[in-house]
């Protein structure tokens, strides 16, 4: 039975990426397989994946979601969008030096006013004047990740967003999709390789570490995803034909393996914290592109899940030994399913 300390790792911080490169498919791609690990970069993707296989995509698209705003006592706040509820409402979490209570009215970026609804556990129920996704597309700042150092510009505004993102919802990244621009996807398309899309919107519990020993305690944070009964027969087909599923990135795969708990991939939009840790059986997934991640995360986990928990080991020391840039900027691996 693991616990939390046997997911904790020294990471050197010169390794954490805090920008992207200059090209989306320049980064290196650690092949990671049941025998061994292998150098190689994300260019070689197309010959390691077969005709019939099926990548899944997250379309899911980061919102500007931070606001700096003021109450009408002139108290400071910090303002996280985490999740959208209706077109005028929203849970997020706020900084303040005193919790908002309920019927406060803090004005955002010096543009508009919401309100302050009922506390939902960590989250706070705002109420914004008009559509919510405008006004936060139009006056909101990209929630770059924690450990990213300089304040989001237009750089960021473009590469920490896939290429293929069309539904908006997320406050973070589907990194290992970064990788992807649309000549790689064209390459894949004319090797035979199939694309399907879910939708999970990422949330800030993303970067939240496991804080309990006993991984039992830990209160997985909740995302919402979506998958359409057309990704579903193509899941089934590719299936039917012997050729593999492969998740690109962990919200890919919790999204695919949340809609197969009944063992058979349903259709349909849910909310999911399912945690996956070592020992659990994976129903739908093959194969997994996924980004390093942190130490005492819960994607560390479900990756050593995934591919075995000696194997990611051997595989992130390795990766630090040949000074691979990690998280969200960061290089890739390929990932086999441990058998």
């Amino acid at each position: 039975m693991y616990s939390l300390s046997d997911f904790n790792f020294e990471l050197p911080p010169a390794l954490i990426a805090q920008v992207p490169l200059a090209s989306r498919s320049a980064s290196r791609l650690l092949q990671v397989n049941q025998d061994d690990c292998t150098d190689r970069s994300f260019t070689d993707l197309p010959n390691l994946l077969q005709a019939g296989d099926l990548l899944v995509l997250n379309n899911t698209r980061v919102l500007k979601a931070r606001f700096f705003g003021v109450k009408e006592t002139g108290g400071k706040v910090e303002i996280l969008v985490e999740r959208l509820i209706d077109t005028h409402t929203v849970l997020a979490q706020c900084r303040a030096s005193k919790s908002p209570p309920a019927g406060t009215r803090i004005n955002l970026a010096e543009a508009f006013d919401v309100i302050v609804g009922e506390r939902v556990g960590e989250f706070y129920t705002l109420t914004f004047p008009d559509n919510a996704i405008d006004l936060i597309e139009a006056h909101g700042v990209l929630p770059l990740p924690p450990y990213i150092e300089h304040a989001a510009d237009e750089v960021d505004a473009e590469r920490y967003q896939t290429v293929f993102a069309q539904e908006p919802g997320a406050v973070a990244a589907p990194t290992a999709g970064l990788h992807f621009d649309q000549a790689m996807i064209d390459t894949l398309r004319t090797h035979g390789v199939q694309f399907a899309t879910v939708t999970l919107h990422v949330g800030a519990g993303t970067f939240q570490p496991v804080r309990t020993e006993n991984l039992a305690e830990h209160n997985m944070h909740s995302e919402w995803y979506s998958i359409s009964e057309e990704t579903v027969q193509t899941v089934r087909a590719t299936q039917a034909a012997g050729r593999r599923v492969i998740a690109v990135g962990t919200t890919s795969l919790r999204a695919l393996e949340a809609a197969s708990q009944s063992g058979k991939l349903q259709a349909g939009s849910a909310d999911t914290n399912l945690f996956i840790t070592p020992g659990y059986t994976f129903k739908t997934v093959d194969k997994l592109i996924t980004n390093f991640h942190l130490p005492k995360s819960t994607l560390l986990m479900l990756v050593s899940a995934f591919a075995g928990y000696e194997r990611i080991r051997h595989a992130y020391a390795h990766a630090i030994a040949a000074k691979y840039r990690f998280f969200s900027y960061g290089d890739a691996m390929l990932l086999d399913r441990e058998s």
